[in-house]
């Protein structure tokens, strides 16, 4: 395929963060005497937007809203934002993918703020032409943000290449005319994932060697 750009996704895709998601969702879910989900249970039914989720782990909306819940779980995450790693090789990825002379942007469900902070806090921020985020941190999608941004940009979708790891993400790139490329080491299962229809590999390691082969 041509490739002239390609969008990351952020949280699970080059950051290493499902434990962290897992482990705040848990502490929310015991204020409200739910049961905890396991790190296997949460790769079977995250999903977007995440109030579909949220509902899926048991809460009910009637009696706590979801943006009181919502907010509850970005509290409880932010506290340990910095904590998660990034996922083995992205910045060697990132480095090769540059080298080869492809332009990179970041798209991100997490809000404007806390994306620059994160990106700037691995010191990723210069890999990537633009870094988009969202305006509120209820995670309601990405589509109309990446719809926006090819929209702003002298870019054939066909040409674009999408990375993620949820099937939103899959969906996001089919919608909007681009390729998608799916990561199983991140918010969504591997069995999950393949339902999909789309490419799907195991790490960074196994996509920059896809792409060398698809691409040049």
């Amino acid at each position: 395929m041509k490739c002239e750009h390609i969008i990351w996704d952020w949280n699970g895709t080059l950051l290493d963060d499902v434990w962290l998601s897992v482990q705040s969702i848990n502490t929310v879910l015991s204020k409200y005497n739910l049961a905890h989900i396991t790190k296997s249970g949460y790769l079977d039914i995250f999903t977007f937007p995440v109030i579909k989720y949220y509902k899926l782990l048991g809460f009910d909306f009637k009696t706590d809203p979801f943006e009181k819940v919502g907010t509850e779980f970005i509290n409880e995450y932010t506290d340990n934002q910095y904590s998660p790693k990034l996922h083995k090789d992205t910045i060697k990825v990132l480095k090769e993918i540059n080298y080869l002379e492809v332009s990179q942007s970041l798209v991100s469900a997490a809000t404007q703020k806390m994306l620059d902070k994160l990106l700037h806090h691995h010191r990723l921020e210069n890999y990537f032409d633009t870094i988009v985020g969202q305006n509120n941190h209820y995670a309601y999608g990405k589509e109309d943000t990446v719809n926006k941004w090819l929209g702003a940009r002298d870019l054939d979708p066909s040409h674009v290449l999408f990375i993620g790891d949820t099937i939103h993400d899959h969906e996001v790139a089919i919608n909007s005319g681009m390729k998608s490329i799916l990561i199983s080491h991140g918010h969504t299962s591997r069995e999950r994932l393949l339902e999909t229809g789309a490419i799907v590999l195991p790490n960074l390691r196994s996509f920059l060697g896809w792409f060398k082969d698809s691409t040049q």
